[in-house]
This record gives structure tokens, C-alpha cells and sequence, in this order.
């Protein structure tokens, strides 16, 4: 984020960041290279801490295994795909938590179903609502269950270097072909918020008259007959890639390959579930479509709009440039008025929308079960890394 020398540091030309300075034992200066107003925002992040040097350089890589930080609680072990253990940081400035241990039980591959069932046992206090007989689950009265928006998107990236997805008229006609409200209910049975545009409801700019495009199958053959695919003839199908294959997604792929039949586009699903090989063959560009979800760091549209969009973001995974929308964002950067930052933000936002660069599908909901002896409970609209496990506890546990 804009910190002087930060490129030639992590580009291996510098052994330090010039613009980072210790001034005495409690202090530090950062310089910049720009005026940035999301930097503010950014200080706040939950993963950008100072660490202690002389740990971080006697263990390298290792560091992520041994973690040491000055949070409210203190780490024990990493049981890979088993289990996270955490104890009392008694030494806390703020004040020790009210809990003496906390453990993260893991579930590797979504296998929301399967923590459910613990959950059911009492060997979990908390998990997320099954996908099985959801509805059931949420309205179960012993449970409590706390749902709130998420600041996220989920959707469907279209490579605009790639052919045929290079032609705006062909990524418009498949959002057009998409009726995303009707996939959310039918698939996801109401799960998320059906995503307007890019930004989520919370955000520093969101806007609630933006017109999304409408689901509109005769559009999209319109669309598709004057990129020449009349019919959808002559039309290579969209290849699809995702990173995983679970069978709530399943349903979601098979839903999205019949309403895009129905206008003439064939599809094809494919899935590189490793992670690492997934991202790297993403930020390659060798994917031509490919699902996605993002979720802010901080809840500024900068997050969403420049983080994505900007043709020289290193996480612009749509190869899309536009140099009216590069200009617009740098404006809205630097903008210290809050009104002509959000005006800014909004027409980059319709920008981008109309060049179709994605298919906006839904923005995450955070939602979780609890015990009922659960207490302190506050949820955050950024998700369970600024979940504040300091102020919970336990009333009764059986």
C-alpha cells in the first residue's frame, strides 16, 4: 500500500523497507509514497501486526508453524487438518480473556455437514449451518443462530484476454443469461445476498439504486447474434475452472450450465482443487473463467474496486484495463472529501459493471450456530478473523 521502498523489498532489491522506522521503543513512522485515504483503514488490519525481528529471522518460514504476537491469547500447537490450540494470554494489556482456552476444530474440503454433526454432540460450541436441511437448522430454537452480511462478493471472473471472452458483447450476454436471484433460492436456499454489483451492502459507497443487469435470456441471444454467434453457432464452450467441487457447488455449476444452454452457450466445468495450483494457474491468466469470492481486508470500496480492477493490480485476475477507471479510482484515492469519494467510487463501479469483466453472483453472509451457553457474542460484518473471542465465555456448559 504505497509504502516507500515496500516494492524493492519484496521484489528482493532492498533488505529493508525505506519507509518504515522505528522512532523509539512505542513508535513507528510510516512514509508513503501517495496520499492514500485507505491507508487509514489499512492500520486497522487484523493481520498486519508488528512481529518481534529477532524471532521472525532465527526461524524464517517457520515462523507461521511457532507464531508469537501480543493478542489476547497465545498459540499452542497446529495439528495440520485437525486442530488449532490457543490459551490465555493472562499478560493481555487489555485485561486477560474470559476464556482459558480456545481450540479450532478443522474440516478440510467444506465439509460443513460433518462439523454440524459434531455440533449436534455438544463437541463443538459453534459451526456453520449444515447444508442438509438448512432451513430446519436455523429455525431450531436451541440453537442461537446469528446471521449478518458479510463484506464480500462472490462471482464468476471473466478473463477479458481471452478468446471469447475478450468481446464485452459475450461476457454481457452471459451475465444477462444468469438469473441469479433464482440460483440463490434455488440452489443456496436464500443463503447470501444477491449481489447488485460489486460492493457490498456495509461499504463506504454501496449504492442502493444501482441498476444491476437484468436477467434477460432474449438480450442475451441478441448480444451473442451481434458478436457473430447467432444461436450460439460457432461458439467454443466456456471453460470454467473452480477450486472446489463439493455438492452444494455442483448444483450451482449444473444450474449455470442449463441457463447458459439456454441461450446457446455450451460450458465446461473443471476443478483443480490444490489451492496453490488453482491461484497460480488464475494469476497467470490461463484460466479464460473461473469462480471466485473475495472478501475485504478492511471495509473500504478501494478493497473491492482497485484491489480487483486497477489495470496494474497484481490481483486484477481479469487481465482488465480501463484507463477511464484507473483515473476515476486514483481520484477516489486521494479524495480526503468523503461525498466525492463515494461519487467516484460509484462511477468506477458503473464502469466496470458495463464492461462485464464478471458475473456478480451474491455477497456472503456470515451465519453460525451457538450453543446456548454461549455468551458475548459479536459477529463483524469482515468475518470470523475479528471475531472477539476475548469478551465470550461459557455460562454453564454442560
Amino acid at each position: 500500500m504505497a509504502i516507500e521502498g515496500a516494492r524493492d523489498f519484496r521484489e528482493g532489491r532492498s533488505k529493508t523497507v525505506k519507509g518504515l522506522a522505528a522512532l523509539d521503543r512505542f513508535t513507528v513512522r510510516v512514509t508513503l509514497t501517495e496520499k492514500t485515504m485507505p491507508f487509514v483503514s489499512l492500520l486497522a488490519i487484523g493481520h498486519a501486526k508488528i512481529v518481534p525481528r529477532d524471532v521472525v529471522s532465527r526461524v524464517g518460514d517457520a515462523f507461521g508453524l511457532h507464531p508469537v504476537g501480543t493478542g489476547p491469547f497465545k498459540f499452542v500447537r497446529w495439528e495440520r487438518d485437525k486442530r488449532i490450540v490457543l490459551e490465555a494470554n493472562e499478560a493481555y494489556f487489555g485485561g486477560p480473556p474470559r476464556l482459558s482456552h480456545v481450540i479450532f476444530s478443522i474440516f478440510p474440503g467444506h465439509r460443513w455437514d460433518e462439523a454440524f454433526d459434531e455440533f449436534q454432540k455438544g463437541r463443538l460450541e459453534d459451526t456453520l449451518p449444515p447444508s442438509r436441511a438448512y432451513r430446519d437448522a436455523i429455525q431450531d430454537r436451541r440453537w442461537v443462530y446469528v446471521r449478518r452480511p458479510m463484506i464480500s462478493i462472490r462471482f464468476y471472473g471473466l478473463n477479458t484476454r481471452a478468446k471469447p471472452v475478450d468481446d464485452r458483447r459475450v461476457r454481457l450476454a452471459l451475465v444477462h443469461a444468469i438469473d441469479t436471484q433464482g440460483l440463490i433460492q434455488e440452489v443456496h436456499e436464500g443463503r447470501g445476498t444477491v449481489a447488485r454489483g460489486i460492493l457490498p451492502p456495509g461499504t463506504l459507497g454501496y449504492n442502493p439504486t444501482l441498476r444491476p443487469l437484468e436477467y434477460n435470456p432474449n438480450r442475451a441471444r441478441e448480444l451473442l447474434a451481434q458478436a457473430g454467434y447467432p444461436g450460439g453457432r460457432g461458439l467454443a464452450p466456456i471453460r470454467i475452472t473452480a477450486s472446489v467441487n463439493s455438492e452444494v457447488f455442483m448444483r450451482e455449476h449444473d444450474y449455470i450450465r442449463r441457463a447458459l444452454a439456454a441461450v446457446g452457450v455450451k460450458t465446461e466445468f473443471s476443478y483443480v482443487t490444490d489451492w496453490p495450483a488453482f491461484s497460480k494457474a488464475l494469476t497467470e491468466g490461463r484460466l479464460q473463467a473461473f469462480m471466485y469470492a473475495w472478501y475485504a481486508d478492511v471495509p473500504d470500496p478501494d478493497n473491492f474496486l482497485s484491489k480487483l480492477f486497477h489495470s496494474k493490480s497484481p490481483r486484477n485476475l481479469f487481465s482488465y484495463a480501463n484507463a477511464s477507471v484507473d483515473a476515476v479510482l486514483a481520484r477516489a484515492r486521494s479524495e480526503t472529501d468523503v461525498e466525492r469519494r463515494v461519487e467516484a467510487y460509484r462511477k468506477a463501479e458503473e464502469q466496470i459493471l458495463n464492461d462485464a469483466p464478471l458475473i456478480p453472483l451474491l455477497h456472503h453472509t456470515y451465519e453460525r450456530l451457538f450453543q446456548p451457553y454461549v455468551r458475548g457474542i459479536e459477529v463483524s460484518g469482515l468475518g470470523d478473523a475479528y471475531l472477539d473471542l476475548r469478551r465470550m465465555w461459557l455460562e454453564n456448559p454442560p
